[in-house]
């Protein structure tokens, strides 16, 4: 297995790892470092999914301002909430719900009022749970159906007076951090009572049937009700201030409200003041009364339209939390490119599409766990992978800059844009310079390596000069001797003329750098040249793992075997007639050319006609 693709798999366990560790809490309800995104998220769907008509079956009596300000005080008498009650009565409500704590008693003549309003109807009154700590604290897991419930230091009941005329129910809402309610606990545990939510007490009024509770769901009379851990009830907003139906207290006792807005509803009576302190910020409004929250509850109860979010929903949510990533991982490691960054995006797009749908049908599944696990993964595989790509493209580099060293610069540009040049070989028209040291074997035998190493590579460097000045390409450099062809990558019709000048300054710098060279060197070592024109294959040769682009073709051993004609007249450069006409009978700048002569090519029958070439510095005084 190539370490590249160990190294992917090992990435997509460790983020499957990873969004298992984030699940793990997210199914006990501990997730809370996640709520700050969750909650945004949840608003944000929540605006999406946008204003949803409430059901016909709560009606909020608000003790306003307007209402305030008639009675001159708040909060109001209760003989005046006796007054209310009386007054909903007779419209025949299924029941009614006052969202006041009756703590302490009152005027004694008001507080028999209002016990009397209250045993006259099926009427719910507000208590209150009190946690000291900031957060509500759950029960301990134990797969009962009210493990996790909310458990309550203390109690704030009403008094007996009122609390044995009506069902009591605790007011709590289960906020976020910035103070939104999202769930209500419909049981609380304090000591060794459990006692019902407000709203679960209103609603079971109102249906007149107990509730059961079961592992992740409560039942009421003929419908199930799925609830979160803790048997708790996620909030589903309908609207703004107001979108729940409101009738003021002041209209109701002024007569103008009618029986068909009342009868038959569940009836819930609480404060709307401004600057009351009962509000609550929520999605749609900065300051819902919590009288409106409440009712939001009681709706989503008894109509059943609220958010589901019980233990099935979160173990989907934890499934999303080790998939997601694995998956975006994955694409991340298949192709790091725009396909790759592609289907990434098609899978975040249609993870985001489904999550925004199912919350619009009313589905809580968690934003924030999925984008919390699949985040950290992708970027912490990706940067690893670019630095990697980095390291790797640094040896790239190196490896490249190395090897430019063993192509000649022109084949090496040209066969990095063009990859299979002379994959097939190509018959073409080239002309062949060959370079020779004569006299450098015998003298290796008696020099040391370095030394040799050293007179070489000055030899080798000048031949490179003098061949990249004239558009030439070093096929091999062959010991002590070069080949150099013109007319690669492409012929041209200068190339004759190139490889004649090329020549003849290549014998010039050789021969001024043996002068320059040490005596037992210089006198032990000539130089010869043979330059021919002709047709040429040019191919690749080699293995499938090492391959070298050169030339081959009569026209190459001609050339080869004019160094030895060279060498046989005291001649620097023996070059072809082919080549000289070719060239346009151009002379070199210094130096003499002589022939034509008819001479003998080893390997070849006849002769053919050549020209020699001797630099101004072999040429006698005067000549």
């Amino acid at each position: 297995m190539g370490g590249r693709r160990l190294q992917a798999i090992v990435a997509v366990l460790l983020a499957g790892l990873w969004g298992a560790a984030l699940a793990i809490p997210h199914l006990g309800g501990e997730a809370w470092f996640l709520d700050r995104v969750e909650a945004t998220m949840t608003d944000l769907r929540t605006l999406v999914r946008g204003v949803r008509k409430p059901p016909s079956s709560v009606l909020i009596v608000a003790v306003d301002d307007a209402f305030v300000r008639e009675e001159g005080k708040y909060p109001v008498s209760r003989g005046t909430l006796a007054r209310i009650i009386d007054g909903v009565a007779r419209f025949s409500p299924k029941a009614v719900a006052v969202d006041v704590l009756l703590l302490d008693a009152g005027d004694e003549a008001d507080d028999a009022a209002l016990a009397d309003a209250l045993a006259r109807n099926r009427s719910v009154i507000a208590g209150a749970a009190v946690f000291d700590a900031d957060r509500q604290r759950l029960g301990p897991a134990g797969g009962g159906a009210l493990d996790r419930v909310p458990i309550a230091d203390r109690l704030a009941l009403p008094l007996d007076l009122f609390a044995q005329r009506a069902a009591v129910g605790l007011v709590n809402v289960a906020t976020d951090f910035g103070g939104t309610p999202r769930l209500v606990p419909m049981v609380f545990r304090a000591s060794d009572r459990i006692e019902a939510s407000f709203p679960l007490q209103a609603a079971s009024v109102a249906l007149n049937a107990e509730p059961a509770f079961e592992p992740g769901r409560m039942v009421l009379g003929d419908r199930a009700v799925p609830t979160d851990l803790g048997q708790r009830l996620p909030i589903g907003y309908y609207g703004p201030r107001g979108t729940i139906e409101t009738v003021g207290a002041g209209a109701l006792l002024a007569g103008t409200v009618d029986r068909g807005q009342v009868e038959g509803r569940i009836v819930v009576i609480g404060a709307t003041v401004i600057g009351s302190g009962d509000v609550f910020p929520t999605p749609f409004d900065p300051v819902l009364p919590g009288v409106e929250v409440i009712s939001t509850a009681i709706s989503n109860l008894v109509a059943g339209d609220g958010l589901v979010r019980d233990a099935r929903v979160r173990l989907a949510d934890a499934t999303v939390a080790v998939l997601l990533p694995m998956i975006l991982v994955a694409l991340l490691a298949w192709r790091r490119s725009l396909p790759g960054f592609a289907a990434m995006a098609v899978v975040m797009a249609l993870w985001l599409t489904a999550n925004f749908a199912f919350f619009a049908q009313g589905i809580w599944f968690s934003a924030a766990l999925p984008i919390a696990a699949a985040i950290p993964p992708v970027i912490i595989y990706g940067a690893d992978q670019l630095w990697l790509d980095r390291r790797r493209a640094q040896s790239f580099a190196v490896q490249n800059e190395i090897l430019q060293h063993f192509q000649a610069p022109a084949l090496r540009d040209w066969l990095a844009h063009d990859p299979g040049f002379l994959a097939e070989p190509v018959r073409q028209e080239a002309a062949i310079v060959f370079i020779d040291l004569s006299g450098f074997t015998a003298f290796s035998e008696v020099a040391s390596a370095v030394a040799m190493r050293e007179l070489l590579d000055d030899f080798y460097r000048l031949v490179e000069e003098e061949a990249q000045a004239r558009s030439g390409v070093i096929t091999s450099f062959m010991g002590d001797g070069a080949m150099i062809v013109f007319g690669l990558p492409q012929p041209t019709p200068g190339d004759p003329a190139n490889a004649l000048a090329c020549a003849a300054a290549l014998a010039a710098r050789a021969k001024s750098w043996l002068a320059a060279q040490p005596a037992s060197f210089a006198k032990r070592i000539g130089i010869k040249l043979g330059a021919h024109c002709g047709s040429i294959v040019a191919s690749r040769l080699g293995g499938g793992r090492q391959q070298q682009i050169t030339a081959t073709g009569d026209t190459v051993n001609v050339a080869s075997r004019l160094m030895e004609v060279a060498a046989q007249n005291g001649a620097d450069v023996a070059l072809s007639g082919d080549l000289y006409r070719a060239a346009g009978e151009a002379l070199p700048a210094a130096g003499r050319l002589q022939g034509p002569l008819q001479a003998p090519i080893r390997g070849r029958s006849g002769t053919m006609t050549v020209w020699l070439w001797r630099g101004a510095q072999d040429m006698p005084a005067g000549a």
